[in-house]
């Protein structure tokens, strides 16, 4: 007779066999589900540099999600914003240094530093009076004036247009060697004999007047005269497309077109249109280019797109001249037109006429 199972065992082993497949389900489940970033590296993938930790302004790194690009890798190694797209550059991060081999170039300026009022009052009597104080007190001494004694045709022993030949400022060493360059910036005046005593003494002169009827004229053997007319901005670029023969410039992009960096004696009689083209001067730097100044400046207003009280333009004024200042020129000659109407913005006061030429050296020149 066949011996009989004791009852309960089948379910015992059966149930036994469930928990062990449940076991290894769950084993090969968590198996799979744990987080990508804690796998080892892959034997095959090639030996890289071990990236550097970021710095201390940006945040942990993120671990790379699947398909991470290796632009990413590079933008966690760099620190830096990864360039777009077709090969762009990134915006570059502030403060960073200019290219190697362009030094940072200073920031356009857009104005001038207005000087502190000359009193509390804000009042127009005492700004034409430290004005009139400051043009025409000279703050170097010049002990060679003028050009009277290397120009070959007599002048009055006083003239208004005046250079200072001192050998410490070399402008004398530069007309003996036949290697000075004046400018003349003017607005249809017939007195040319500044221009023709120093062409004369060897000076490579260029006369810009707009009333010239030739384009380009040499008038003699150093002598040019030029259909140009010196301005504090150049013409709009529509403007210039409708007229590529413009005559208006500004000085720096006439120096531009013609070659020249240095120019050893600027000289300009713009009636009133002086303040403008000297701010211009002043804002783009043009200065340093520059030996010696001489300028005629008028006085009976404000002058073109100079606005404001009268306090505030005699303000404005001795500013440009205290930015003349700044950039190394001395005030070495003062001339008062006594033929002109003794007029100060249309008043009769201090005594002030309505034209002064005005003389500085740069004791920066080199």
């Amino acid at each position: 007779m066949a011996r009989e199972r004791p009852p309960g065992r089948g379910c015992c082993a059966l149930r036994r066999c469930v928990l062990g497949a449940a076991l290894l389900l769950g084993l090969r489940l968590c198996a799979e589900l744990r987080p990508s970033g804690s796998r080892p590296p892959a034997r095959s993938a090639p030996p890289g540099p071990a990236p550097r930790p970021p710095g201390p302004h940006l945040p942990p790194a993120p671990g790379p999600p699947r398909g991470a690009s290796r632009r990413q890798v590079t933008y966690v190694r760099s620190g830096r914003r990864a360039p777009p797209e077709g090969g762009g550059s990134g915006t570059p991060e502030p403060g960073c240094c200019a290219p190697r081999g362009h030094p940072r170039r200073k920031g356009p300026r857009w104005h001038i530093d207005l000087q502190p009022w000359a009193g509390p009052a804000q009042s127009l009597d005492e700004e034409v009076l430290r004005f009139l104080s400051y043009i025409s007190t000279p703050q170097i001494a010049c002990n060679h004036m003028s050009t009277d004694s290397l120009a070959t045709d007599a002048s009055p022993a006083k003239k208004p247009w005046s250079v200072c030949l001192d050998d410490r400022f070399g402008l004398a060493h530069q007309i003996h060697n036949k290697q000075c360059r004046l400018y003349s910036l003017g607005l249809g005046s017939d007195d040319t004999q500044f221009e023709v005593s120093l062409a004369n003494s060897g000076c490579e002169v260029h006369r810009f007047d707009p009333s010239v009827k030739s384009a380009h004229l040499l008038k003699s053997r150093r002598l040019w005269y030029h259909r140009l007319s010196i301005d504090w901005r150049d013409p709009h670029p529509a403007v210039a497309a409708q007229n590529p023969h413009s005559n208006t410039r500004k000085l720096g992009t006439i120096l531009n077109e013609f070659g020249h960096h240095k120019i050893d004696v600027l000289k300009a009689d713009l009636e009133s249109a002086e303040w403008k083209v000297l701010e211009n001067l002043i804002l783009e730097d043009v200065l340093e280019q520059i030996g010696q100044l001489t300028f005629a400046i008028h006085l009976h207003w404000p002058g073109f797109e100079v606005s404001g009280g009268d306090s505030s333009v005699v303000r404005f004024w001795y500013s440009l001249l205290k930015e003349v200042e700044l950039k190394g020129f001395r005030l070495f000659h003062s001339y008062k037109d006594l033929s002109k109407p003794q007029l100060f913005l249309k008043k009769d006061i201090f005594n002030a006429s309505s034209c002064y030429t005005l003389s500085w050296v740069n004791t920066r020149w080199t």
